[in-house]
């Protein structure tokens, strides 16, 4: 299903631990991370497409979130011809999403990455709010910087932070020593508003990587998401 400009409807997830960490699902076979994602089926709210990905890609139920806020619009981002499947170049131009903001309410324990049989990660971990772009494949890093700092409001305010790390146009720059403080990761082994553009809080401690063995052939270098190449339900 595309609209008339040749995108498709697509929901994104940013799912944040009581500690305002996110989740951070590391691609199948790939050093590439991502957060959860997929199309928007007919007849789908953007809503239900949400807590279908959600169990979908992560193994989470609606009782194990809570929805805190979502984007205004659609935000857009187009696909390189190179990554898009001969037939459908022409029509297809890319990806247009909804992001969704939800607490986990639930435990560690109820993430599970092999909720189906076509697992999207092998392994996960809680990441600061402002994950490193350099880990997301390019045309997608623009569209990750506007979700996190438009919905980056509802994440309730614990101690004055500093301001977002990417810069201007979705690019990431460097950190001086005193946000790298700020910027590092804690444990994720163990389970206010404020400006537009404020970080939430975050406490300093390692990161833990928490990986499942998920039995599925996968080539070893970066691609992008089979959702933004190869639309289900489009001819």
């Amino acid at each position: 299903m595309l609209d008339r400009e040749g995108f498709r409807p697509n929901v994104g997830i940013i799912l944040i631990n009581a500690r305002n960490e996110v989740f951070w699902g590391k691609r199948i076979g790939e050093h590439s991370w991502q957060f959860p994602q997929g199309g928007i089926k007919y007849g789908e709210t953007p809503e239900q497409a949400m807590f279908r990905e959600l169990h979908e890609e992560v193994g989470l139920l609606p009782e194990h979130v809570r929805i805190v806020g979502r984007t205004r619009d659609w935000l857009r981002y187009e696909v390189p011809d190179k990554f898009i499947r001969r037939e459908i170049r022409g029509h297809y131009r890319g990806q247009k999403q909804i992001w969704f903001l939800l607490r986990m309410v639930g435990r560690d324990c109820d993430i599970q990455l092999r909720a189906t049989e076509h697992p999207e990660f092998d392994a996960w971990r809680w990441s600061q709010y402002w994950v490193p772009l350099e880990a997301v494949i390019e045309f997608k890093r623009e569209v990750y910087q506007l979700a996190l700092s438009e919905l980056s409001r509802f994440v309730q305010r614990q101690t004055r932070a500093p301001l977002s790390p990417y810069g201007r146009g979705g690019q990431h720059r460097e950190r001086d020593g005193r946000d790298a403080r700020d910027h590092r990761e804690r444990s994720g082994g163990q389970s206010g508003r404020n400006d537009q553009y404020a970080q939430p809080a975050l406490t300093v401690t390692t990161t833990t990587v928490i990986v499942e063995t998920v039995s599925v052939s996968a080539p070893a270098t970066s691609s992008p998401n089979p959702d933004d190449t190869a639309p289900k339900d489009n001819s």
